[in-house]
């Protein structure tokens, strides 16, 4: 038996969530937006915050500044139940720090990378990952220190017994290289979004990224916003759309996706059970700004993929 049913590694920061139809002009120009706020930010920590709105037990890895926003982020965590136990303080850096400029279906942001791109190896606590069932990966592109040794991590977890996830998330660089394909070759599942696949993939068609991928690693499932998503498993192709709700802010709606495509993995689900559950997994953290302020429970999922409580 293991302790945890998730471990994930990765990318913890906060995310300042400014809304409003505003385009910012540089000159000293100043314009009002309509809300903002400060929350949990970084892929791999909303995937977290999602995987244990679900019910399952999660302990996170990665690394914050000694500083306020490190406080903030290692509180929200336990909050709602997290086991931070792994996370490490930086005594010199900040805490990495995400400004979103939130237009309800689109959004722009600006990174401070800070211990995001600090984070290495030497700072993974392999005794807690070896208590998981499941490794989840996010932010590869951004985790500078860390991406060399991805590979070697996602090996020696599947070693002792994990299946292991990854979103890769934008590479800020738009080179989409790092290694990526010795990641995916020790991943189970692969959760991009569409111009995240069709760049991997360096293809210009998703169906045929997305075949191309899965040939390499077992399960692919792409991300296609208001579009809803694609999943692969060798030949087999599974498409299901989303389901209407009032959208609000599209922030993290793909790392609640994979937080709901990784529960339907470890419950032993049907592939179009499973992306169904992430679809609206995905959709229902639209419905607030921010990427976890309005994560489903596992009860609420289901309603919202059943077609109830839209």
């Amino acid at each position: 038996m293991k302790k945890f049913d998730v471990v994930a590694v990765g990318d913890l920061n906060g995310d300042l969530i400014l809304s409003g139809d505003v385009t910012p002009v540089f000159g000293q120009v100043e314009k009002v937006i309509d809300d903002a706020t400060l929350t949990v930010g970084g892929s791999t920590a909303i995937f977290a915050c999602g995987a244990a709105r679900l019910g399952l037990s999660v302990a996170f890895v990665g690394k914050v500044g000694r500083d306020p926003i490190g406080n903030y982020l290692l509180d929200a965590l336990t909050a709602r139940g997290i086991d931070v136990s792994g996370v490490r303080r930086e005594d010199i850096v900040k805490t990495g720090l995400t400004t979103v400029l939130s237009r309800r279906a689109d959004r722009a942001m600006l990174t401070y990378l800070g211990t995001l791109a600090t984070l290495c190896s030497a700072d993974i606590n392999m005794q807690i990952v070896e208590q998981a069932q499941h490794l989840h990966l996010g932010s590869f592109y951004m985790l500078d220190a860390l991406r060399p040794d991805i590979p070697r991590l996602f090996a020696a977890a599947k070693v002792h017994g994990l299946t292991v996830s990854l979103d890769t998330n934008y590479d800020p660089t738009e080179q989409w290289a790092g290694g990526i394909e010795d990641a995916l070759a020790h991943a189970d599942i692969f959760l991009p979004n569409e111009t995240e696949l069709k760049a991997i993939a360096r293809a210009d068609d998703w169906r045929t990224a997305l075949a191309k991928l899965a040939a390499h690693t077992p399960i692919v499932a792409v991300k296609r916003g208001e579009k809803g998503a694609a999943a692969q498993h060798g030949e087999q192709l599974i498409e299901a759309a989303a389901p209407p709700v009032k959208l609000v802010d599209t922030t993290g709606a793909g790392d609640s996706f994979n937080a709901g495509f990784v529960y339907g993995h470890l419950a032993g689900w049907s592939m179009e059970r499973t992306l169904a559950f992430a679809i609206a997994c995905g959709s229902a953290s639209t419905r607030a700004a921010g990427g976890i302020e309005s994560q489903p429970t596992l009860a609420e999922a289901l309603a919202l993929m059943n077609g109830e409580n839209r």
